[in-house]
């Protein structure tokens, strides 16, 4: 299967690592330092500099969870996050040489993880403003009610420090016009259709 240069498939600015998360918060958190490398998946949401550059990451651990011991140990991690994707067959376009290829865009983050007990309420209520936000009437924390402490006993919540970071934005931008076109109508998932449409506007 074919494997790209990378350097083509580069994020265009800051607001294309911001759209990955907002729309696919879901992301790996994996520990750096730990044998067996423990990975954990969770929500996160984007902490922005006064300048509106993504600079770190929140969100929130189970207390039990083992991983927290190891990153109290060694705050080292890689977030992982993994956004629209899929494999696109040589059938959707009349190039009789085109070799099949999987259309995707993900993101690496090299993090430093930083615990903080006490901002575990509004960790908790920006996550589900963020995911209530679509909602007619949105549910907020305030309906758990007393329920609400002895759950915030069992989190923890941290922000992840952003110290590197990498992308790989590989939605079409080396195919032919006419090639790209046929793809776009030769596939099923239309949130993997409107990302190439978007990092290919000068040609749609």
């Amino acid at each position: 299967m074919y494997q790209p240069n990378t350097q083509h498939f580069a994020p265009r600015d800051d607001a294309d690592f911001l759209r990955l998360v907002d729309e696919h918060p879901l992301a790996w958190v994996v520990s750096a330092a730990a044998p067996g490398a423990s990975a954990t998946p969770l929500p996160l949401l984007p902490d922005l500099d006064e300048a509106g550059q993504l600079v770190a990451f929140t969100g929130h651990f189970s207390a039990h969870n083992p991983q927290v011991q190891e990153l109290r140990h060694d705050a080292r991690a890689l977030i992982l996050l993994s956004g629209p994707h899929g494999y696109v067959s040589p059938a959707a376009t009349t190039q009789a040489q085109w070799a099949p290829t999987w259309n995707y865009a993900v993101a690496r983050f090299e993090v430093s993880i930083e615990f903080r007990p006490a901002e575990a309420r509004s960790a908790l209520e920006r996550l589900v403003a963020r995911m209530e936000r679509d909602q007619l009437q949105p549910w907020t924390l305030d309906r758990l009610g007393e329920r609400y402490e002895k759950m915030a006993q069992r989190i923890i919540a941290f922000r992840a420090h952003i110290h590197a970071r990498r992308a790989t934005f590989k939605l079409g931008q080396d195919e032919r016009r006419s090639t790209f076109d046929e793809i776009v109508g030769h596939l099923e998932d239309p949130l993997l259709v409107a990302w190439m449409r978007d990092f290919n506007a000068t040609r749609c």
